[in-house]
């Protein structure tokens, strides 16, 4: 057991150990102790205090009368010479009676380095938020998905029933059909839309260089590792949506690994022990047969089973030839946005867009569209003003309408697939209407023409 002079000579090291400086009176205000760190801060030297009246060694030291009014003070600002410091100072109690003070010194030069630490962290934490921003904010709503067809009008509601849940997304259809337009669709009508959309293409990236991408990894994991590792973009998208494009370009191996953070709900970071929860919602999308692939033992049955929760299907543009007009005609509404320009689409042009096949889709549409629209010299674009391939002599001289009739065509086809979506009822009426954005008595004068 310890003698009394040896807790004192334990304690003094311990306070002699501290970088805050240390001042301790007695209930006189005689100053009984000070450690090197009070010296180092307030220039003061043992000598020159110890044993005195701190009230006349440090005139306008106010740890006396906190000591007399038994209160606590924090962040006493003080200023003796070129030195600033801050001071905290408290009563010391033995069974409820005052018996001495103590102050705690900081430098305000210290407290000036730790504020600008603190603020360079919130500088870094804002930039890291912004660039979660700018990787997660779904660019695409609904509202950005036009459709007009039939077909599409029941993807796209189809489309927002599946974003209201929370389950896995599995997005099929051909390259062009939009995709990752439905993705960004979905994620921005559920309830992680404050959260970020991440999209990554799979088939962009090689087997170690998607694996680090998705999980992160740990400083020093392997050659070429960033200096304080890397976050992955699962944990990036924590709380939000992970867009997984061209899913069945994922390697093998790697199908195992995002398996098991689908099951465990937490990734392991490259090089790392720890495992991070997360908690996000995972949509893919694939131009592929992936349940061929399954049969054919490239793409894991467990895996394919988990993503495909909800499958939603994108019909090629051929299907649902009721779009092809108004996405053209946004195409050319965006361009002439852009350009400052007034260009239209003729009635030749039109019927020749409707008649193409579109073997790519809404993307080769639009490629169309824009290479003729820098070409054009006048303000109409023309069916002979559309590259070759476009030009199907064949399917072209097969439907050639004069324009008012083709568009007749498609406005009778168009409310007639928005009253079957809808009901053909009193109420199911107005819903059409509503859905058209004509009043219904406009809907029953055009169907009684």
């Amino acid at each position: 057991m310890m003698s009394m002079l040896e807790i004192i000579e334990q304690t003094k090291l311990l306070f002699d150990s501290l970088y805050d400086g240390i001042l301790i009176i007695d209930k006189n205000g005689v100053v009984k102790y000070i450690n090197s760190s009070y010296t180092r801060i307030t220039k003061v030297k043992e000598e020159e205090i110890l044993g005195k009246f701190l009230i006349e060694a440090r005139p306008g030291s106010s740890l006396t009368t906190a000591m007399n009014n038994r209160e606590i003070k924090l962040g006493v600002h003080r200023k003796m010479g070129d030195v600033e410091y801050l001071v905290n100072m408290v009563p010391i109690f033995k069974n409820g009676v005052v018996i001495g003070a103590i102050s705690l010194v900081n430098e305000l030069r210290d407290i000036y380095k730790l504020t600008e630490k603190l603020n360079l962290s919130k500088i870094i934490i804002q930039n890291l938020q912004e660039h979660v921003k700018t990787l997660g904010n779904g660019k695409y709503s609904f509202d950005d998905i036009i459709a007009v067809d039939r077909k599409s009008i029941e993807t796209k509601e189809f489309a927002k029933k599946i974003a209201l849940g929370d389950s896995n997304v599995l997005i099929t259809g051909e390259s062009g059909t939009g995709k990752e337009l439905y993705a960004s669709g979905i994620h921005n009508y559920s309830a992680r839309k404050e959260f970020p959309f991440i999209p990554v293409n799979c088939a962009s990236f090689g087997k170690n260089l998607i694996e680090s991408e998705l999980f992160g990894y740990e400083e020093g994991s392997f050659t070429g590792a960033k200096k304080n590792g890397k976050t992955g973009l699962f944990q990036l998208a924590h709380g939000g949506t992970l867009f997984l494009d061209e899913i069945g370009e994922l390697e093998y191996g790697l199908q195992g690994k995002l398996l098991r953070v689908l099951q465990e709900r937490s990734i392991r970071k490259i090089g790392g022990g720890n495992e991070v929860p997360i908690n996000v919602r995972l949509i893919c999308a694939t131009n592929k047969n992936l349940e061929k692939m399954v049969e054919q033992g490239t793409f894991r049955r467990d895996l394919y089973y988990r993503i495909a929760i909800m499958p939603l299907e994108i019909l090629p543009l051929r299907d649902k030839k009721d779009d092809i007009i108004p996405i053209s005609k946004r195409f050319i509404y965006e361009l002439n946005g852009k350009y400052k320009a007034t260009m239209e689409l003729d009635e030749s042009a039109l019927i020749m867009l409707c008649n193409y096949h579109w073997p790519g889709n809404i993307r080769e549409l639009r490629n169309v569209i824009e290479f003729t629209f820098n070409m054009t010299e006048e303000n109409l674009i023309k069916a002979s003003d559309f590259p070759d391939n476009i030009k199907n002599e064949d399917d072209f001289k097969n439907e050639i309408l004069p324009l008012k009739e083709k568009i007749s065509q498609m406005e009778k086809r168009y409310i007639k697939n928005t009253i079957d979506f809808f009901g053909d009822t009193v109420e199911g009426k107005k819903k059409a209407a509503s859905s058209l954005g004509i009043s219904l008595a406009t809907l029953y004068n055009k169907l009684g023409k």
